[in-house]
């Protein structure tokens, strides 16, 4: 793959990328792995989470998408839905902003809700932004940084719980930073660290109730994140430094995450899965 130079403002857009990226839209065909499960899957507008929401309809659950409320995020949501909705499955759109508790909660009310339970819970959404210095970074985008990658997975784990049943799972989106933090991006690889640990964690609290929490470590992957929160040099260069020497897709992301979800995980809890381009996460 080619990228070029390019920005996007934040958060981006999957249809302002160039190449555009690949979801698995022409390509997941899926075995009835997750038939007539309800998923919740943050940030599923775009990137990774459209990608993991395509997998999971045609795997053959209901989906619930949650995204940031704008105008742009909401037309990228608006072609997740219809995906799902091809695949023959419900579809839920959910618009706001998890760094606040209380849309956490609503998310899984609304979810059950709709569709009268919640089995997989997948908090994908994210937020970096790059800088050069420690001094740069503003106090608040510290703050906003931890309340939506971190933060908000602690409200919706709290609210969904509740409602899932044994053989329920939750699936955390890390980030090879948790291994290896990227020192332009200290803010968010400190919550993927984080995120590693909170997950292995609540493995451990969730395990006699037959929950599972595992999470997805992925490295470069070619997403509307990156164009809109990197400079254009940096994107140029994106996914050069692993050794594949290339980006990787969401479409190459999502199977993990349908591993994790479905039955034929039920022994996997408290494991970090990476999907690097041959970069070891040990």
């Amino acid at each position: 793959m080619n990228q070029s130079r390019q920005q996007q403002r934040p958060p981006g857009r999957d249809t302002q990328l160039q190449p555009r990226a690949d979801h698995g839209e022409e390509s997941y065909q899926g075995c009835a792995r997750l038939q007539d499960q309800v998923a919740l899957i943050t940030g599923g507008d775009s990137g990774i989470g459209r990608a993991v929401a395509i997998a999971f309809a045609r795997e053959g659950a209901d989906i619930a998408i949650s995204y940031i409320s704008d105008e742009l995020e909401g037309q990228d949501a608006s072609e997740t839905a219809d995906w799902v909705e091809r695949a023959g499955r419900r579809v839920l759109r959910l618009p706001g902003d998890v760094a606040q508790p209380e849309h956490c909660r609503a998310l899984v009310r609304q979810t059950v809700e709709a569709f009268g339970r919640i089995d997989i819970l997948v908090n994908n959404a994210a937020f970096q932004m790059t800088h050069e210095s420690l001094e740069e970074i503003p106090d608040e985008e510290w703050d906003r940084t931890f309340q939506i990658n971190i933060t908000a997975m602690f409200h919706l784990c709290k609210a969904a719980v509740p409602h899932m049943k044994a053989g329920s799972a939750i699936i955390n989106t890390a980030s090879v930073n948790a291994d290896m933090p990227r020192p332009t991006l200290l803010a968010y690889a400190a919550t993927k660290g984080a995120i590693v640990n909170f997950t292995g964690g609540l493995a451990q609290l969730l395990a006699e109730r037959g929950i599972r929490a595992n999470c997805v470590a992925p490295g470069p992957i070619w997403t509307p994140l990156i164009p809109s929160t990197m400079p254009a040099e940096h994107v140029a260069q994106f996914g050069r430094n692993v050794p594949m020497k290339r980006p990787g897709q969401p479409a190459e992301v999502a199977a993990a995450y349908v591993l994790l979800a479905s039955d034929q995980a039920s022994y996997i809890s408290g494991a970090c899965i990476a999907v690097t381009g041959g970069k070891p996460i040990i």
